[in-house]
């Protein structure tokens, strides 16, 4: 139960790194090609990033049942 859960904070982690900085990454490319250098973009880019990653641990953590799409009995 307990490694099962650190597994799922290690998940979380990693794709909340990997969403923020991609988001971070694109609103960058967008203020500097489309908007002039506004900060709007960079806000808005990382903030959604940061978002899809709390909604796919919300729902990790929420489906104790699902590990990588097979269903677990409990025992």
């Amino acid at each position: 139960m307990a490694d099962d859960r650190g597994r799922k904070w290690d998940r979380c982690l990693a794709d909340t790194a990997v969403k923020t900085v991609a988001g971070l990454g694109v609103g960058i490319v967008f203020s500097l090609l489309f908007f002039k250098r506004r900060t709007w973009p960079v806000s808005l880019g990382s903030g959604m990033g940061l978002g899809m990653s709390y909604s796919n641990c919300q729902h990790d953590f929420r489906s104790p049942h699902l590990l990588h799409g097979h269903m677990v009995k409990d025992p």
